[in-house]
């Protein structure tokens, strides 16, 4: 896969290709285009190589991330609306037994970590977990079929994987740190930042300290949040890429590639679940933390 026969001159333009997003942003005037030239007025349009991808910088936008993300969130609501209208008190179909088993199992968690009272967290955490389990299992199909169909229709750069971008992960990190100081302010008030200016330290001459100490760790919490999931699909999107590329060695070769591809899915399937529902409990525990007023 490859090889040039595969479309690619070497390995390493074949691991490019598949780690560059479809970015759309606006390339700068004096920027140094794909094909060499240089862009002569500023203009909005897709990058064509990562080099350019890389010269949009913060103007630019993951298109296949948030078009897999927002068409993941619109699978997970359609399937439990189609099965929450169809629900019966009699013998269940096999939809409706899975529905069921995930918010009680859900429901479940929320009741044993979460020690407030608000409706919004079960909710919540159902959907996080649906929606990065959901991502995460985009990681199962081969890392070639997708792009592959797409580049025939003309779309270059494929990411199909949403966990394994850092502005998905860290962007739903961020929206539950919001949520987390949303509620410390609103449950405790100004004993939220008496809480942050005399722990652990009771004293008013350590408050600097206490300040420095716990901003430190509340600030942490969404980037280990959102990093930790990132770091687990993207180094296992890695993993299947290099695997790919013994397809291209030759028969032996891609016979054992074959077997390693097999293995490794297995293998993730028990990753995939556990990062979601990590995600999904640090996620009740942040919040849950915000609801108690010491």
């Amino acid at each position: 896969m490859a090889s040039s026969e595969g479309g690619y001159h070497n390995s390493a333009e074949y691991i490019q290709h598949h780690l560059t997003n479809l970015t759309y942003g606006k390339i700068e005037e004096g920027v140094t285009l794909c094909d060499g030239s240089i862009a002569e007025h500023a203009h909005w349009g897709f990058a064509h190589c990562a080099s350019e991808a890389a010269a949009m910088g913060f103007n630019a936008i993951h298109v296949d991330s948030m078009l897999w993300s927002i068409g993941l969130g619109a699978i997970f609501l359609l399937f439990f609306w189609r099965v929450g209208k169809k629900a019966t008190s009699g013998v269940p179909s096999g939809a409706q037994n899975l529905v069921e088993t995930l918010v009680e199992f859900v429901d479940g968690n929320v009741r044993d970590i979460f020690h407030g009272r608000n409706p919004l967290i079960a909710p919540l955490a159902l959907t996080v977990f649906c929606w990065v389990l959901l991502s995460n299992l985009m990681d199962i199909l081969p890392v070639d079929l997708v792009p592959y169909l797409l580049q025939l229709a003309g779309v270059h750069f494929q990411k199909i994987v949403p966990s394994t971008d850092p502005n998905i992960t860290l962007g739903t990190a961020v929206f539950v740190f919001i949520l987390m100081i949303y509620y410390s302010i609103k449950v405790k008030g100004w004993g939220f930042l008496k809480e942050l200016s005399f722990t652990p330290f009771n004293h008013w001459a350590f408050i600097p300290f206490n300040l420095f100490m716990e901003l430190v760790g509340l600030f942490a919490k969404p980037f280990s949040l959102g990093l930790r999931l990132f770091g687990n699909l993207y180094a296992a999107e890695i993993i299947f890429i290099l695997i790919a590329l013994m397809f291209g060695g030759g028969f032996v070769m891609a016979i054992l590639g074959g077997v390693l591809q097999l293995s490794w899915a297995a293998f993730h399937i028990l990753v995939i679940p556990l990062q979601a529902f990590i995600f999904m409990v640090l996620t009740i525990v942040y919040l849950s933390q915000a609801h108690e007023d010491h």
